[in-house]
């Protein structure tokens, strides 16, 4: 079985969870509807400056979270249902960090045309410059899309059937 689905829609939710802990959280570069007040479709502005327009794009980044949460706890399911033996080895097989990082390029390349450029409900970081940090995280997004497939195609194929034992040889997980 494939490691590729598991491993994207991993990546997507861990990716997003760099992107909201980090950019939205720690360093306060933007939260989800930070930028409607020149936004392309019409969506309310609610000022991070302010205790209600904060507490707005908190909501909002809450649920985006809840969307990365459940992306992980999705592809944990599927990588559970398709890794039946050695369970363990899985987790160091360049194959499926490989597809994790594509996934989380795929996450900021999706996240960054729709949201940043499309939509424009935020941007990476705001000001006179934020068209070059909107790039950079495209570029970023791709970079880690590259990187990620060229690791995988580097792992040894996973191979998730236990190997041919006698009938009263218990399998090991």
């Amino acid at each position: 079985m494939s490691l590729q689905l598991p491993g994207i829609v991993l990546g997507v939710g861990m990716g997003g969870f760099v992107d909201g802990i980090l950019l939205h959280q720690l360093l306060q570069w933007h939260h989800m509807l930070s930028s409607t007040d020149d936004d392309r479709i019409g969506v309310k502005y609610y000022n991070p400056h302010t205790v209600s327009g904060l507490e707005m794009n908190t909501v909002w980044d809450g649920i985006f979270h809840t969307v990365c949460w459940l992306a992980v706890l999705l592809g944990l399911a599927i990588l559970y249902s398709r890794i039946t033996y050695n369970r363990r080895r899985v987790w160091t097989s360049r194959v499926l960090w490989g597809w994790m990082l594509a996934g989380w390029g795929l996450f900021n390349i999706v996240e960054g045309l729709l949201d940043h450029q499309i939509l424009g409900i935020h941007h990476v970081h705001g000001g006179p410059y934020r068209i070059w940090w909107d790039m950079g995280f495209l570029l970023l997004g791709l970079l880690l899309l590259i990187g990620g497939y060229v690791l995988q195609r580097s792992g040894q194929p996973f191979d998730p059937d236990p190997p041919a034992t006698g009938a009263h040889e218990p399998r090991r997980t």
